[in-house]
């Protein structure tokens, strides 16, 4: 996990993949969203950030309520599906 982290770009990469393999076995968009909403909750909480991006998301999470940051789970998915 740690090297899907250090590149911005290879985060995005990464979670692309995981949104299209979701996509592949069926999952809705609300579905993906919570799970990004999920990896989010563990990053903010476990994982350090590698690059100013990461030190951003990870500040603005912190202030975010629930509502919030599922907000902003769902736009890091939509994000990652334009590229």
């Amino acid at each position: 996990m740690s090297n899907v982290l250090s590149n911005f770009d290879t985060w995005k990469k990464f979670l692309a993949g995981r949104v299209e393999q979701g996509k592949k076995i069926g999952l809705s968009e609300e579905s993906i969203s919570d799970l990004a909403y999920e990896i989010g909750a563990f990053l903010g909480e476990k994982v350090d950030p590698k690059n100013e991006q990461e030190q951003a998301l990870k500040e603005i999470w912190e202030v975010g309520n629930e509502e919030e940051r599922k907000t902003i789970a769902g736009l890091m998915v939509k994000l990652v599906q334009r590229s």
